[in-house]
């Protein structure tokens, strides 16, 4: 599954960004070390992005940078946030996420008086996912699972969410990186999810709280 690519010339002209304005955010880390990629083309070593990202990226920027300082969006776009818990009661006065997701996340993890990030994360993402009808309930199950046991090995990191699906079997699996993946023949790739994406969405429904 090899990602869409736009070029830096054509990212600068695209966005009338400087070059300047786009290695000055590089330095603040605003945008990730890993989507520079450097390639060979006919005219030599070429800087190309990660085309959907990389857009995404610059218009939240350009649109936020009025409110807030480099610092604040670099700490706002960071894939390793600062700890954050929300006690129960202020986690569903925000309305973060519907009461179903709610209430399914305490059947399966059980009661709790505050939640950390991750687990806030947890409960976002699931509530991404019921909300498109790509994944059931019994399915959320074992994204739960995978969230909990291995977010920890790549917080931090840039990395993306995979759900597969080959006749009838569910797979979940946390890829890092921004690593290429590819599947036999006959494998469905249900769902596709940049973590770091929603880790922004999320921190920007608490402070809005």
């Amino acid at each position: 599954m090899e990602q869409e690519l736009i070029s830096k010339k054509e990212l600068l002209e695209l966005t009338g960004i400087s070059y300047g304005q786009l290695y000055r955010w590089k330095r603040k880390k605003l945008i990730p070390e890993e989507w520079f990629i450097r390639k060979s083309t006919f005219t030599g070593q070429e800087t190309f992005f990660p085309k959907e990202k990389i857009l995404s990226r610059i218009e939240k920027i350009k649109n936020m940078k009025d409110d807030l300082s480099l610092d604040e969006l670099a700490s706002m776009f960071s894939p390793n946030p600062a700890a954050i818990t929300l006690s129960k009661e202020e986690f569903t006065k925000r309305n973060i996420v519907s009461l179903t997701t709610f209430r399914f996340y305490i059947e399966q993890k059980g009661e709790q008086g505050a939640f950390s990030f991750a687990q806030l994360l947890q409960m976002y993402v699931l509530e991404k996912l019921l909300q498109t009808g790509d994944v059931s309930l019994e399915e959320g199950k074992l994204l739960l699972d995978v969230l909990e046991n291995h977010y920890s090995k790549i917080q931090g990191r840039s990395c993306e969410l995979l759900f597969i699906r080959k006749m009838g079997i569910s797979i979940w699996m946390l890829v890092a990186n921004g690593s290429d993946v590819y599947f036999e023949e006959g494998v469905k790739v249900v769902v596709r999810l940049h973590l770091p994406s929603c880790i922004e969405e999320l921190k920007m429904k608490i402070s809005e709280g």
